[in-house]
């Protein structure tokens, strides 16, 4: 039984959760193109907005390509540079800096989004829900920390890295890697898994819609007032 739900949460689930999440994505923006957007609250109310805000999106995004790269970078790529286990503990130090950067700004907007009356009344059903959700995979996150502290050679994070590898280059027994983790490392890969899954249904669409042209525009924006 134990290796049956091993099997199902982490050799078919992420296929069915990353399945989802591109197609639910592609689906949205075709038929539901009014509703890909941040809606953003910040004319309702600026409260904890710019630090909230701020504390969250460098943290996240910080957290999300630190887990991208650290999960889909081959071994043979960096050995020859650094060992596994300094790696590990480079990781551990910026998912503990960037997490407690993450977590302040969330619970910054949780409370917004909760007791600020106008935001609450304006919000979408999915709005809170998907911020606890990140809240919860976030408290997760940071504990697995003191446990890859017990595991300074880099073992655990090869494990990892290998299922999310294997998972991605449609090798079979991807699920073997993490039979032998820790409970906090396999809720937190389930949990991230689901929030890929949830993703096409909520807000989070919008980090599709990232404005990445912003960067290269060659000259500024002419708003003239009213005449």
């Amino acid at each position: 039984m134990a290796n049956y739900i091993n099997q199902f949460f982490f050799g078919i689930y992420p296929y069915l959760a990353l399945t989802v999440f591109f197609l639910g994505s592609l689906l949205r923006y075709d038929r539901d193109q009014y509703t890909w957007k941040a809606s953003s609250s910040q004319l309702l109310s600026k409260k904890d907005m710019r630090v909230g805000s701020n504390l969250f999106h460098i943290g996240i995004i910080m957290l999300f390509f630190g887990h991208l790269f650290g999960l889909l970078t081959p071994h043979w790529a960096y050995h020859f540079a650094i060992s596994a286990g300094t790696k590990q503990v480079l990781a551990m130090t910026a998912g503990g800096i960037f997490g407690l950067m993450c977590l302040v700004g969330m619970v910054l907007l949780i409370r917004r989004r909760i007791l600020d009356p106008r935001i609450r009344a304006t919000s979408q059903p999915a709005d809170l829900p998907i911020l606890l959700i990140l809240f919860v995979q976030l408290v997760l996150g940071l504990l697995t920390i003191p446990y890859s502290a017990q595991h300074l050679d880099g073992s655990s994070m090869l494990a990892l890295a290998n299922w999310a590898q294997h998972v991605v280059t449609f090798q079979g027994d991807a699920a073997s890697f993490v039979a032998g983790q820790a409970w906090v490392f396999k809720i937190h890969l389930v949990l991230g898994l689901t929030i890929f899954l949830l993703f096409p249904f909520t807000r989070l669409v919008h980090v599709w819609s990232v404005p990445v042209q912003y960067l290269s525009r060659s000259g500024y924006q002419i708003v003239r007032k009213r005449a």
